[in-house]
């Protein structure tokens, strides 16, 4: 990362707040902290009604006092696009799952190494539909725009997440052809696929619905059992 980016984190634990932001700013990220769903909500908002600052990530914690993490999270997937990454307790797979289907674009259990959370936002902030073939931008009635990265099913605009538009320009790219949850997870996530993992499924069941509400057929996206999954021709 080149220029400062600005991060929210929206987490209760104040001296982790504290020793994230000084570790952060080491690594050219500027971190503001919410100790409340409710005001990393307010927070959100000031800074897409300002024309002079704006977020490029949020972290939010899922354990959360009052309005919780999931919660914030679906309130702000409503009307917002911006990457997340939910911190979950560490084995909690329901909150993790859940927080997935509400649109999260990955997720960092906790207790976590600092190193690997700024791994996660740097492949997330990184991304860039510029990796992927410009000329296989369009499958079927998929059409996939480079310039504002947006897709599209039949002219329909898809609201998807960053995760959401990565994993489907993949398979746009990919014409048909098989592509694999490693390959998904490299590209989508920037790390590899660790067995077990439902991220990659459950980001695919998201662009399923996504389609599905658009006018595609439940089969669009096809499952290869244990090895991917490809685009068909509807």
């Amino acid at each position: 990362m080149d220029a400062y980016k600005k991060i929210l984190l929206i987490d209760d634990d104040i001296e982790l707040g504290k020793l994230l932001r000084d570790f952060l700013s080491h690594h050219q990220i500027d971190l503001e902290i919410a100790s409340s769903g409710e005001d990393g909500i307010e927070l959100l908002e000031q800074h897409q009604t300002s024309k002079n600052s704006s977020l490029d990530l949020l972290i939010l914690d899922i354990m959360l006092p009052g309005m919780s993490g999931l919660e914030v999270l679906k309130k702000i997937r409503k009307e917002n696009n911006i990457p997340i990454i939910m911190l979950t307790a560490s084995g909690e797979d329901h909150d993790r799952i859940l927080g997935l289907e509400l649109g999260a674009d990955d997720y960092l259990p906790k207790p976590f190494n600092s190193q690997e959370l700024v791994a996660r936002i740097k492949a997330i902030l990184r991304r860039s539909y510029n990796n992927h073939n410009a000329s296989n931008d369009k499958f079927g009635d998929i059409r996939i725009s480079q310039e504002n990265r947006k897709a599209y099913y039949n002219d329909k605009n898809l609201n998807l997440t960053g995760t959401e538009f990565e994993i489907l320009c993949c398979l746009t790219v990919s014409q048909g052809k098989t592509v694999s949850k490693d390959k998904l997870s490299q590209e989508a996530l920037g790390r590899q696929f660790i067995p077990y993992d439902r991220s990659i499924d459950t980001h695919i069941s998201n662009l399923r619905a996504k389609l599905k509400d658009k006018g595609a057929p439940n089969d669009l996206i096809y499952s290869k059992r244990g090895i991917g999954y490809a685009l068909i021709k509807d």
